[in-house]
């Protein structure tokens, strides 16, 4: 007797690429397209699992999937939706989905999960209120992004250490902070801590406290950020600038799960959860014997990278009319942008990442003079940027080479070609800047290339198509 699976989704294409998929490997599918429909089908038949759209035709898959839980308490289900943000994963949680799938999804891992759906019954709920988007902490539809969704949300409902990688002004802190408030620890503190902003010979006294003449200057006792955090969670930023005196003391805490302020002797038991971040290479800090193996072992349980602006290129749009519905917060008007200054936006480096972008757009807010952000108004700034546009004069392309060669040479020789990749990791930022400075003008950019308008317009077509992909 085949497994049986109700797939509601009212996208054709979609729903005849997943029915053809399954049935090739053996189960049985009933396919429909709105809510009435899929009622029917659940009320006169018995299905292993159900694979759900968000938005249907007449109704909210979501909200009526925590009655269909009720009704159907084994059935596991899975949702698969294009309503790509935090919020949804955070929704799909709440109504106990096996898996949430962001549009476009692998096949492959479809039907991974369909098979584990048909062995054993849904995970346990990890909510209990639902979230608004407005109030989601971090933003980004990319499929990079939705990897991370997907991974805090499996988080929430355990303690397990968590280490945050990535470049600064990438959104460490929003990825730790989402982790605390969303999760089941979210009516404690969230006390952060950045280790390369405390003097090396304070740390241990503000990681763990001190008692009155502890040492000189200790005039009082001192609670640390430690038991601060009690009941709550600890975000160890920059973990890789921790002194190496400190890390000792750090992986003691966490082995045996109680501290001693500096000067006392009481053992103070921990209810702490600990997120740790970097964006530095722990990995090499380690053969370099400024940062102990142990230590990153119990730090790094459950890793989670963040991916770099410019790798979801996709999320500046969003990103960007985000910050700018924040500008009244920061007493500053409420600004539109238009099209052609987005897409301009999406062509910078944005080498400080998300951080970046938002101090750009406030900059925006309060230099352009008109309602509406045009994309006259972006160059202009973007020209007079440091932060956004370098000054090329400050380097040489030797120079300029050869510091990518080094940063990278263990991966570039490992598989070759460097050769191609060199060529194209360079002619992108020098076609961007360009036509950066010839505010999109392809016919003047060019004549300063120096090749033919159809080849630039061509390689610009390809770079954008390679941005999607």
């Amino acid at each position: 007797m085949p497994q049986k699976i109700l797939l509601v989704e009212d996208d054709d294409s979609i729903c005849t690429v997943v029915t053809a998929t399954l049935e090739s490997f053996g189960y049985q599918v009933d396919s429909c397209d709105n809510g009435e429909t899929r009622n029917m089908f659940l009320n006169t038949n018995t299905y292993n699992a159900m694979i759900t759209d968000v938005i249907l035709k007449d109704s909210d898959g979501i909200s009526a999937l925590a009655d269909i839980k009720k009704q159907y308490p084994n059935m596991p289900f899975i949702i698969i939706s294009a309503q790509n943000s935090l919020d949804t994963a955070v929704r799909a949680s709440e109504v106990d989905a096996f898996e949430y799938f962001p549009k476009p999804f692998d096949l492959d891992e479809l039907v991974n999960a369909v098979k584990q759906c048909c062995k054993k019954e849904s995970v346990d709920s990890q909510f209990d209120e639902s979230f608004d988007e407005k109030n989601m902490p971090i933003i980004g539809r990319s499929p990079a992004m939705q990897d991370v969704f997907r991974m805090v949300v499996r988080l929430l409902n355990n303690d397990l250490s968590v280490m945050v990688l990535g470049e600064s002004g990438s959104g460490k802190e929003l990825v730790a902070e989402a982790i605390h408030n969303l999760g089941h620890r979210k009516t404690g503190p969230f006390i952060a801590v950045n280790m390369a902003a405390i003097p090396s010979e304070l740390i241990e006294s503000e990681l763990f406290g001190h008692e009155k003449g502890a040492f000189t200057g200790a005039v009082a006792q001192s609670i640390g950020k430690f038991e601060q955090a009690q009941g709550g969670t600890l975000f160890l930023d920059e973990i890789g600038d921790m002194p190496m005196h400190a890390q000792t003391r750090l992986l003691r805490a966490l082995q045996t799960g109680a501290i001693n302020r500096v000067g006392g002797k009481a053992n103070i038991k921990l209810d702490v959860r600990i997120v740790a971040a970097t964006n530095q290479n722990l990995e090499e800090l380690i053969e370099a014997n400024k940062f102990r193996e142990d230590l990153y072992y119990r730090l790094n349980v459950v890793p989670i990278s963040l991916p770099p602006l410019r790798d979801r290129r996709d999320d500046i749009p969003r990103l960007v009319k985000h910050f700018l519905a924040q500008a009244p917060n920061e007493g500053l008007p409420l600004k539109n942008i238009d099209d052609k200054a987005l897409k301009i936006m999406e062509t910078l480096p944005w080498r400080g990442n998300v951080r970046e972008l938002k101090n750009f757009i406030m900059r925006l807010v309060v230099t352009c003079r008109t309602d509406i952000i045009s994309d006259e108004a972006v160059s202009a700034l973007a020209e007079n940027s440091a932060t956004v546009i370098p000054n090329i004069q400050s380097f040489t392309i030797e120079e300029a080479i050869e510091n990518y060669m080094t940063e990278n040479w263990k991966q570039l020789s490992a598989h070759g070609d460097i050769y191609s990749e060199l060529l194209t990791k360079f002619e992108k930022p020098l076609l961007k800047y360009v036509m950066l400075k010839s505010k999109n003008n392809q016919l003047k950019a060019s004549a300063i290339l120096g090749i033919n308008r159809n080849t630039l317009r061509k390689k610009l077509q390809d770079i954008q198509s390679h941005g999607k992909n």
